[in-house]
């Protein structure tokens, strides 16, 4: 079959990645000052960052609606046997809901609930991608991707939660606590939503090597095929340096890809936010 995978920009994959597998990407939208934008088309997410820091209020995503899916869907349904849509989890937004809708109209759209955020709908995109190039067909790709969807470990950890607070995801206070104690949260996707997990305290650098010693203390658990490791702009390279000599000499990963966080995890996390991502087995 002659199939095509595509997905939300919610996914965090690098343009090399999206090249590489022929993957088509549907923007969400973004409120920044009152003007709505496009992720990835006409905003960056170091945009969001300069908006903010120079006493802006903080920004917001929306969803694509059902007319962007249609739209979005037509340009493909003459050219393929099928096409494989995943979406940013449900728990997170009515993406999900939208694209059914959408696909509705035709009678070979897919639609796939990654349960996920960045680049672990990521990791649900490329396995998709990979099984189109090894010529299953749809339905068992589809069946594949259900299997390897809870088996998807994500997790962040946020090095300040002003952009939290702004957003009234935590309160003012909580967030000034946290900066004043140094204290860095660990955002985890668990069954499809994001639960706060272990705090850790002290500097950055510390409390990010640390975060990678837990996420990767059971390698024998890992599918070694590969992790991202994906972060918000700004991180110093001295750093992310350091943390991916961490991964690898932990964990033997075919591949390590280093992928910049989108708007959506920009909007809500903030600078210096960094993240390791895998499949368990």
């Amino acid at each position: 079959m002659n199939i095509k995978i595509t997905s939300d920009s919610t996914c965090d994959l690098s343009a090399e990645i999206l090249q590489e597998y022929d993957i088509s990407i549907v923007p969400l939208y973004v409120e920044k000052g009152g003007e709505m934008f496009r992720d990835g088309v006409n905003i960056k997410p170091e945009d969001i960052f300069n908006h903010v820091s120079n006493g802006g209020s903080i920004c917001s995503t929306a969803a694509a609606n059902i007319a962007d899916y249609t739209s979005f869907f037509e340009q493909y349904i003459d050219k393929y046997d099928a096409i494989i849509h995943i979406n940013i989890g449900s728990g997170f937004s009515s993406c999900y809901q939208n694209a059914c809708i959408a696909a509705q109209k035709f009678n070979n759209v897919y639609v796939v609930d990654s349960k996920n955020l960045s680049s672990g709908q990521g990791h649900v995109v490329v396995e998709a991608a990979i099984k189109v190039l090894e010529g299953i067909s749809a339905e068992k790709i589809i069946e594949h991707l259900n299997n390897i969807i809870p088996k998807v470990r994500a997790s962040f950890l946020l090095d300040r939660l002003d952009y939290m607070a702004k957003g009234g995801r935590c309160s003012s206070i909580v967030a000034l606590g946290s900066n004043l104690l140094k204290i860095k949260p660990c955002i985890e996707v668990v069954d499809g939503k994001m639960v706060v997990g272990k705090k850790y305290r002290g500097p950055l650098k510390k409390c990010l090597l640390q975060y990678l010693e837990d996420k990767l203390s059971a390698p024998e658990r890992i599918i070694p095929e590969r992790a991202f490791i994906t972060h918000t702009a700004f991180l110093d390279k001295e750093t992310l340096d350091e943390i991916k000599n961490a991964v690898n000499q932990k964990v033997i990963f075919n591949d390590v890809y280093e992928t910049d966080a989108g708007c959506t995890i920009t909007c809500h996390c903030g600078q210096n936010t960094l993240g390791i991502l895998f499949i368990e087995k």
